[in-house]
């Protein structure tokens, strides 16, 4: 495997991948966060080569047209839309020795796309923001943007990141898992697990899967009636699932990006109540657009410690890149962290490129720092 980055050739540009989509129930909102992308990527400076994965698990190539990928009302995309070949299929390379990209149709000759200098990788959920791809890539001596693989997957499985941060000394709510063992020999056991807990620190729960994001199969449970179906939602999205307890105070986002000389967070928002919403679930994030606040208000020295907790929280976990750390400001005046996103959404309403924006960080300067961080980033271990 390389260790290190192979070098430029003088006369061309550096080639960025932009792999979106993907297999997880966050298909359409990694298609959305690549039109955006797409939009923002300086041409000047680099080549740009879009790559859609399929909810089945294609890789094809796309069309390079952002207002495409959008949410059109209520109608979410999805990269079937984007490609003309229902047959053909995108080859990364397997050999750290060559990065050169092959598209295959059946029947015909196999065509050389040209080498491929960084992904960026724009998936949300599992088979892409877990680990899976990152693992990939670095077999293959491919740099990437954002978190490697052990960061990825603590990212994505929300029992092991609160375990990362209890280690750490941050401070994590109350919490309890069900894994999928335990449901499918005892699912009466598992239940009177979550019973208890609420018994312990009471009702109304969150009932989520333990693996998902862009709030995907989360329920607020008021009462052991509403548990059931709780579950199955859940579990529809992951067959591990997290139960959390309500913790009463304003919810606090944060970002922290890469720098030259090291991670720095960005200035923190707040996400308001929603009227329309039990909680801040996925219609009120991307169907119903509700929007937090760009600066949080909050006072100087609130300010100064959730920017580092969240610079703490990326330390933690190993990332790298970026992260979006979301954190509950407590009725007594403290932090504790719900979690953090390896690779947030860049959507036009996401919060971390807003959050950037009012630190001082537009957009197409956001997407360029991240990928010159990963261009400066040996391959392998590191």
């Amino acid at each position: 495997m390389s260790s290190e980055n192979s070098p430029q050739s003088p006369d061309r540009k550096p080639r960025v991948a932009v792999v979106f989509g993907g297999r997880s129930s966050e298909h359409a909102i990694s298609v959305v966060t690549a039109g955006a992308v797409l939009r923002a990527i300086d041409r000047s400076k680099y080549d740009v080569l879009p790559i859609g994965i399929t909810t089945d698990g294609r890789w094809v190539l796309t069309a390079d047209d952002p207002e495409r990928m959008t949410i059109a009302g209520r109608t979410l995309p999805a990269v079937e839309q984007l490609t003309d070949s229902a047959e053909g299929g995108v080859l990364l390379p397997a050999d750290p020795s060559s990065r050169e990209v092959v598209y295959v149709e059946p029947g015909a000759v196999p065509k050389a796309l040209g080498e491929v200098d960084v992904v960026f990788p724009v998936l949300h959920g599992p088979y892409g923001e877990d680990g899976t791809l990152q693992g990939m890539l670095d077999l293959a001596g491919v740099p990437y943007v954002g978190a490697g693989v052990l960061a990825s997957a603590v990212g994505q499985d929300k029992e092991y990141m609160k375990r990362v941060f209890i280690s750490y000394g941050l401070p994590v709510g109350p919490y309890e898992v069900i894994r999928p063992r335990e449901w499918d020999t005892d699912p009466a056991a598992a239940r009177k697990k979550i019973v208890d807990f609420a018994g312990e620190h009471g009702w109304p729960l969150f009932v989520k899967p333990a693996r998902a994001g862009s709030s995907m199969g989360i329920t607020k449970v008021d009462d052991d009636s509403g548990l059931d179906e709780a579950i199955a939602e859940a579990r529809r999205h992951d067959p591990k699932i997290l139960v959390e307890s309500l913790l009463r105070g304003r919810e606090i986002e944060c970002g922290v990006l890469e720098f030259e000389d090291g991670p720095r967070a960005s200035v923190p928002a707040e996400i308001p109540p929603v009227s329309a919403h039990d909680f801040y679930d996925f219609e009120a994030k991307y169907i119903d657009s509700a929007s937090g606040i760009v600066p949080a208000p909050l006072s100087e020295d609130e300010t100064r410690r959730v920017q580092e907790l969240a610079v703490q929280a990326f330390e933690a976990v190993s990332c790298e890149g970026l992260v979006r750390a979301d954190f509950f400001l407590t009725e007594d005046g403290e932090y504790v962290i719900n979690e953090i996103n390896t690779m947030p959404g860049f959507t036009p309403i996401s919060m971390y490129p807003r959050m950037w924006q009012e630190s001082g960080v537009e957009y197409p300067e956001l997407v360029d720092r991240l990928v010159q961080a990963a261009l400066r980033r040996p391959t392998g271990l590191r």
